[in-house]
């Protein structure tokens, strides 16, 4: 049997990773696996279990740098081979467009020419005279042929190419069209690079994983709960009405499913931790039909477990949920709430006054 390929084995990401989310660093990382090979191996120790200690130390290190240069190597050529890779992708792209464009300037060129020898040519009468001007036909057959003639393109002529000047630019005013887009979108991050599907829940991000803060009746419990968690599908529900679902619908991308767990917080909040598949990239929504989906473009690298956010990130993110929560009892949100204060201390401040019919916007 032949030995496997450890320098690419990714057999044990799942455990690392979950290692690093806890670590949460290069250095605590390694010194967690370095702790492990002093206290529970003879890594550090002399070769052949004497001599002197330093020397079994001095050994260690050699083999630590011996394998940190093998895997920097790796690195490296792999670098250079995407660098190499896309130098020939933007070669070949030039090469193509310098070809199609020396081929739409042949065929202008040629269109010219064609035109500069038909209108070169004079065509003669029976009575010696030049007939090849553009005056209008003397008669009205004449002039109908000439109408129709006109209105019928030829089928075998080709159409007109435009030239590389015309080419040039249209991609100019695609790139300013583009940039007025993008100038346009003046709205700001998205918080926790993630939002709210209103009746659902609130969602954050990080590059790595998902984690959706799902609002839930004061005292829930696990056993309450029906939650399915799948690669490519996620359900949400209550135990006791295990055919209907707060969310039943397919992920937008695939999740590590054993990675992936749910637990119960303050009684009222079920929070999912979704493992991605491909943590080199950014979610729009967690669910395919969620709306609204948010502008990935806008998305800020940060934490997006609600205890890792910053006082007021987390703030915001509580007040949504609190929204969510009041909003899914028939309750006033906090800024309704607050209306309703100011309103309840002005008519203490006014009882001659008559509030029956007030309504708050």
């Amino acid at each position: 049997m032949s030995r496997p390929d450890y320098t690419n084995d990714d057999r044990f990401d799942g455990l690392f990773l979950q290692i690093a989310h806890q670590t949460q660093g290069i250095e605590p990382l390694l010194d967690t696996l370095f702790s492990f090979l002093r206290r529970k191996s003879d890594f550090f120790s002399p070769p052949g279990g004497g001599g002197d200690i330093e020397t079994g130390s001095e050994a260690a290190i050699a083999k630590v740098n011996e394998v940190v240069k093998k895997h920097a190597d790796i690195y490296l050529a792999g670098k250079r081979k995407e660098e190499e890779e896309e130098r020939l992708k933007k070669l070949r792209l030039k090469q193509k467009r310098e070809a199609e464009a020396k081929k739409k300037q042949a065929v202008a060129a040629a269109a010219e020419k064609s035109k500069e020898e038909n209108d070169g040519v004079i065509e003669m009468g029976d009575d010696g005279f030049d007939i090849s001007s553009d005056e209008p036909a003397s008669t009205p057959a004449a002039a109908k042929a000439a109408a129709a003639a006109v209105s019928e393109p030829k089928a075998d002529a080709p159409p007109a190419a435009p030239t590389t000047e015309q080419n040039e630019n249209d991609d100019i005013d695609d790139a300013k069209q583009d940039e007025e887009e993008e100038e346009e979108d003046n709205s700001p991050p998205p918080i926790g690079n993630g939002g709210t599907i209103d009746g659902k829940y609130v969602w954050t991000q990080t590059l790595q994983e998902l984690t959706i803060n799902v609002p839930l009746p004061e005292n829930t419990r696990g056993r309450d709960l029906n939650v399915i968690i799948s690669k490519k599908h996620l359900k949400i529900g209550f135990a006791k009405t295990k055919q209907e679902f707060i969310v039943n619908d397919d992920l937008t991308k695939p999740i590590i499913v054993d990675d992936s767990l749910w637990t119960i917080e303050d009684g009222n909040r079920l929070v999912l931790t979704l493992q991605k598949s491909n943590q080199m990239e950014w979610w729009d929504a967690p669910c395919q039909t969620d709306e609204p989906k948010i502008n990935i473009q806008k998305v800020q690298p940060e934490n997006s477990n609600l205890s890792d956010l910053d006082g007021e990130t987390r703030q915001t993110v509580e007040k949504m949920m609190f929204d969510q929560r009041q909003k899914a009892l028939g309750l006033p949100t906090a800024d309704e709430q607050k209306k309703l204060d100011i309103l309840e201390k002005f008519k203490a401040s006014h009882p001659e006054m008559d509030f029956s019919n007030a309504k708050i916007n």
